[in-house]
């Protein structure tokens, strides 16, 4: 192949000689009228203007409408000690997934264990005491007023031997949900008062995850409950992930005019994590087999789209009508078929049926 500056200055003598008289006179025969042939052809090939293509495609594009999000877990608790007591043995770490109900951490029990012994022999003590009455009583041999009052006792021991046996419990700190110890506060030795704020572990359930975005009043005709969403994580090399639309608010915010979305995330892999930022793209509505090309072969000129399409070497200029348009790609409703192969740089001074050399990038 001819580097472009030799092609240029050939096709220059070759149209110098083909226009010259004395060549043209000089030649009749059918060596000097191939000889022309020959030289116009050549010149045509070297004034071809180098592009590339794109072949437009058949394929699926949806109507999006972009924002971002912060993941949150749907489900989180902070567990913190209804008992007071000293924290004998801690069995889980930052990280560890845990179940519902599951052992966390032991108090030391031997105060709870006392007490419930103590109330429980008082409920025995009195339990006798009622039998013995009972006996008599339905012989009026005791008075209304005495029999009361020990059924009164017998049932506010019994309450402080559920209240012993409840304390006791809560002397082993468990799990309240399923999900992972996102942080761990309790170290063994420490001692922990009834119902202090400092949590002792922070549970997250991230297999569930749930993203909250915020939308201008004139999309709500567009959103509906359980509508398809994808989410974009940077952190995860822009990994696509499927979400839908949870619940949506009934209100909308008259000082910013927007209203509240909340998406639900699946993360059954637990890929995703809490807190972790999202691209969003809420799907309105999806054409499948349509015709699609990107965005930089689409030529805009006073609120008329056109396109070069290269049939034979040759750019011809069509009209087209678009469509949805996904980030770099655009679809094309009329004007391009698939397959066609579309100009996409070289265009910019690209004139209608202009010869064109199709190069690879």
């Amino acid at each position: 192949m001819d580097k472009p500056l030799n092609r240029i200055a050939k096709a220059i003598l070759l149209t110098t000689l083909l226009s010259s008289p004395f060549i043209l006179s000089g030649c009749g025969n059918a060596d000097a009228t191939y000889a022309a042939e020959s030289a116009k052809s050549e010149a045509e090939k070297t004034l071809a203007i180098p592009v590339e293509v794109y072949e437009a495609r058949q394929g699926e594009i949806a109507s999006n409408y972009s924002t971002t999000a912060i993941l949150e877990a749907k489900e989180e608790a902070f567990v913190v000690a209804r008992a007071a007591g000293i924290i004998e043995n801690i069995y889980v770490e930052e990280g560890d997934y845990v179940e519902k109900g599951q052992v966390l951490a032991q108090l030391d029990p031997s105060r709870y264990e006392l007490s419930l012994k103590k109330a429980r022999a008082d409920l025995k003590g009195v339990e006798q005491e009622l039998a013995k009455i009972n006996k008599v009583y339905s012989k009026k041999l005791v008075s209304d007023d005495t029999y009361d009052k020990l059924s009164a006792q017998y049932e506010a021991i019994k309450a402080t031997v559920k209240l012993a046996e409840l304390d006791l419990k809560e002397a082993t700190i468990v799990a309240p949900i399923s999900g992972f110890i996102a942080e761990r506060n309790a170290k063994v030795g420490n001692l922990t008062e009834s119902f202090q704020r400092e949590r002792m572990f922070h549970i997250v359930q991230q297999k569930l995850l749930q993203g909250i975005v915020y939308l201008p009043e004139s999309e709500l005709p567009r959103i509906r409950k359980e509508q398809k969403a994808s989410l974009n994580v940077p952190a995860l090399n822009n990994a696509a992930i499927p979400a839908y639309i949870e619940r949506i608010s009934p209100v909308v915010d008259p000082k910013t005019g927007t209203f509240k979305v909340t998406l639900r995330v699946p993360n059954e892999d637990t890929k995703l994590m809490a807190g972790m930022f999202s691209e969003v793209a809420i799907n309105y509505d999806t054409h499948d087999n349509a015709t699609l090309l990107p965005r930089q072969a689409i030529i805009s000129i006073d609120n008329k789209n056109s396109v070069f399409v290269v049939e034979d070497g040759i750019a011809k200029k069509r009209e087209v009508i678009l469509g949805y348009e996904d980030g770099n790609t655009i679809e094309i409703l009329s004007g391009v078929k698939n397959a066609e192969q579309v100009v996409t740089v070289g265009h910019q001074n690209l004139k209608d049926s202009a010869p064109v050399e199709v190069v690879r990038s």
